[in-house]
């Protein structure tokens, strides 16, 4: 069965008829392209095949009840919420991201009560941003509730990158994460085949193919199913300090200091400062070279800068773990043409470019990796590009 179906099965279960409708969104690997979407930058995500989904019934007395369908099977509620008195810190737990989604929709125009029941295979904890899929599919239920379909003929429907600000919001202003743009943008407007090279400054979107088949490419996922949650400090700790870093330097953001500025711009700042500029001021330039190496179809050339981007992030930034380290390492070693980790990092996924000969090969030597060091054994799978959120048939 699939998410939708799940959700709608779900929803009979809880609510005794069928939903409304069912709308789902997906997780997303970045490609490339890490802390660089608070900073003004350029990002290069797609969407995965797993999907959250959301089976969803108005009501008429302003309240919310939420109901999310566990990996074990079970059923967890949120009991009822009451729309008009949502506010920061009301809502604990993984209620607070639902809940979040509509306190913004309120202030919106949108605030009447509806009946979610959650279902999805998007592994949570992976670094594939779960939580970003749960609040996209919400919004889209919220919205497609009220007779508003993202990309419909209406005047008054919000467009998607819209749509990925309200979500922005409450995940930064109700839940309390200092997330970016990248997620909830990926979730929403990726497009099947394709990775979304997003200008997150000017919001500009160019839809850049990514034909992984025809190329006899794979990407592997591996998810080294430890811990990973941006609410903590590490994340929200490099955040101010790249904000600190622009300030010291007159700039609006890192996305102003060019790589030839570089240099120049470092001598100006604090020790502390410094690692997290130089990542930053790469990133964005690896980014757009990777871009134009995916324009003119070089897919299996990308994977120095997937290479390069990962030593910054564990040498410069520091938000790699051993456990992501020895999966790029030991993916490499088994002929992996590039590997990183992606994501905010202390955790989550890895990914790695593999040719399709040696996938098996690069996937057990992870393995072999891992259990010599008495890791936990990691998930691991292929991810195709996919196509973003939207409303599913019932």
């Amino acid at each position: 069965m699939s998410p939708a179906s799940d959700a709608v099965a779900a929803f009979h279960t809880v609510h005794g008829t069928a939903p409304a409708g069912v709308w789902s969104a997906p997780g997303r690997v970045n490609l490339i392209g890490e802390h660089t979407d608070y900073n003004d930058g350029f990002v290069l995500p797609f969407a995965l095949p797993h999907r959250l989904a959301v089976a969803a019934s108005p009501r008429e007395d302003g309240i919310l009840s939420v109901a999310t369908l566990g990996d074990d099977g079970q059923l967890q509620r949120s009991g009822e919420l009451k729309i008009a008195d949502l506010a920061p810190g009301t809502v604990e737990g993984w209620a607070a991201y639902p809940a979040g989604v509509a306190w913004v929709l309120r202030d919106q125009g949108f605030a009447s009560g509806a009946d979610l029941v959650i279902a999805g295979d998007v592994p949570s904890g992976a670094g594939l941003s779960s939580s970003h899929a749960l609040e996209c599919a919400v919004s889209l239920a919220l919205l497609g509730l009220a007779g508003l379909e993202l990309d419909g003929s209406r005047d008054d429907v919000p467009t998607r990158p819209e749509v990925a600000r309200w979500v922005q919001r409450s995940e930064n202003d109700f839940v309390g994460a200092p997330t970016g743009l990248l997620d909830q943008t990926a979730s929403l407007c990726c497009t099947e085949s394709h990775v979304l090279f997003l200008d997150v400054r000017s919001g500009e979107q160019e839809q850049v193919p990514f034909g992984l088949a025809e190329a006899g490419l794979q990407v592997l996922i591996m998810d080294t199913r430890t811990k990973h949650s941006h609410a903590e400090g590490g994340y929200g700790e490099r955040r101010r300090g790249t904000e600190r870093a622009a300030e010291l330097l007159g700039v609006k953001a890192l996305r102003d200091v060019t790589p030839d500025g570089l240099s120049a711009a470092l001598d100006r700042l604090p020790e502390d400062l410094v690692p997290l500029v130089r990542h930053v001021v790469t990133e964005n330039q690896r980014v757009l070279e990777t871009v134009e190496l995916l324009r003119a179809g070089r897919l299996a050339d990308i994977g120095p800068y997937l290479d390069a981007s990962h030593v910054s992030m564990r040498d410069d930034y520091r938000i790699s773990t051993a456990e992501l380290d020895l999966a790029v390492d030991a993916a490499r070693a088994a002929g992996a043409l590039g590997s990183r980790m992606t994501g905010g990092g202390f955790g989550g996924s890895a990914i790695a470019l593999v040719r399709d000969a040696d996938l098996e090969g690069v996937k057990e030597a992870v393995e072999a990796a891992y259990e010599k060091a008495g890791y936990r054994r990691p998930r691991m799978f292929t991810a195709v590009p996919s196509r973003g959120a939207g409303r599913d048939e019932l």
